[in-house]
């Protein structure tokens, strides 16, 4: 059966009387839509967190799409982000009319750095997006410095970093606010789409929550123009079962990231291929994504594939080389060079030892 780049049904097993039990309460229930479910979940994510608030969102993208919207981005604003990142993180500013002002990433963590923000900022910079990229989290306050004097906003993007932490703080906890995806293949995955903000500021709460249900602020009464970005009540409820298994998960992915840098060692691939390093913060492992020569990228994949083995390529095209964005100014070698060189392998918990050695043993073998 060869061994997937993630196996959700692993997962599922362990929990799986709970999960069907929670379905069957919203179901019984005939509350669908936000309500209790919705309401608890956000409460026991804002203590998780270890922040103020919470709100429910329909995805990733509408989170973030959300929370751009309350710092009323649009036509002539510009917004910072990484180029090396999913493209929700981009896209989310050009729906609105704004401008995607592209850095390039810090050549280790491959997370944006304080100096890429300071030669992007300009008169027209409205927020920065700093993305928490594969579970490792960004030094925010370090950016902050440079932001807070300003009075710029920075919105996390934590989609891929629920569990990790910077010098003890919760990715989520950093910023003016940050932006949660809980599509199914998270380290906190629905079963279907999901999302939420976090954020310290009761009014940006407030105004999060209008702008989630089409900025309505009574029956039919709308004094804005939102969108429909509501959470289900039945995936709260599933993530609401998931939730206080979090921790766990994340020490396991941790767990299968630390032996595969112990496999290369001991295959005396180290110098080879580079891959993703601990740093005194924790590193939630969304990803594990490392880094080959780029002349032999194409002979790992196929490698790969030949064994049936869970790859990916994260991300192949940086967003200032897509064509919807292109032609940037700037420079990227760093972003240019992951691109080229990037292979994402399986870090999921229930991964077994055996299944490790015989992914290492595959690289190994093709380069």
């Amino acid at each position: 059966m060869g061994i997937p780049l993630l196996d959700l049904s692993r997962q599922y097993e362990t929990i799986q009387d709970e999960l069907e039990e929670a379905a069957l309460r919203v179901l019984r229930s005939g509350h669908y839509i936000l309500g209790p479910e919705v309401s608890a979940f956000e409460q026991e994510c804002a203590a998780y967190l270890e922040t103020t608030d919470c709100i429910g969102m329909s995805s990733g993208t509408d989170a973030l799409l959300a929370a751009l919207m309350v710092l009323g981005i649009g036509p002539g604003d510009e917004v910072i982000l990484p180029s090396y990142t999913f493209f929700a993180t981009a896209g989310s500013v050009a729906r609105l009319g704004a401008t995607p002002v592209f850095t390039d990433v810090d050549k280790d963590s491959l997370c944006m750095t304080r100096e890429g923000v300071e030669q992007a900022l300009s008169s027209k910079t409205k927020a920065v997006i700093v993305v928490h990229l594969f579970g490792r989290v960004a030094d925010v306050p370090a950016i902050r410095e440079i932001l807070d004097p300003r009075g710029i906003p920075l919105v996390e993007d934590a989609a891929q970093a629920i569990g990790g932490k910077f010098e003890g703080k919760p990715a989520g906890s950093l910023g003016t606010m940050a932006c949660f995806s809980f599509f199914p293949s998270k380290n906190l995955g629905a079963l279907g789409d999901g999302g939420l903000v976090a954020t310290k500021d009761p009014s940006l709460a407030a105004h999060l929550r209008k702008v989630r249900n089409h900025g309505q602020t009574a029956a039919y009464e709308h004094d804005e123009v939102g969108g429909n970005f509501r959470l289900d009540a039945l995936q709260a409820a599933l993530l609401r079962v998931k939730l206080p298994h979090l921790e766990a998960w994340t020490e396991g992915r941790r767990r299968v990231a630390a032996r595969y840098r112990n496999l290369f060692a001991d295959q005396n691939l180290s110098e080879i291929l580079q891959a993703p390093q601990d740093d005194p913060n924790r590193h939630a492992y969304h990803q594990f994504v490392l880094r080959v020569p780029a002349e032999k990228r194409e002979a790992c994949l196929d490698a790969l594939r030949q064994e049936n083995i869970g790859h990916n390529v994260y991300y192949r095209i940086p967003l200032h080389q897509q064509p919807c964005f292109a032609p940037q100014t700037g420079s990227f070698p760093v972003s240019e060079d992951a691109a080229r060189r990037a292979i994402a392998l399986p870090v999921f918990p229930e991964l077994r030892e055996e299944e490790q050695r015989k992914i290492v043993e595959t690289l190994r073998k093709a380069l």
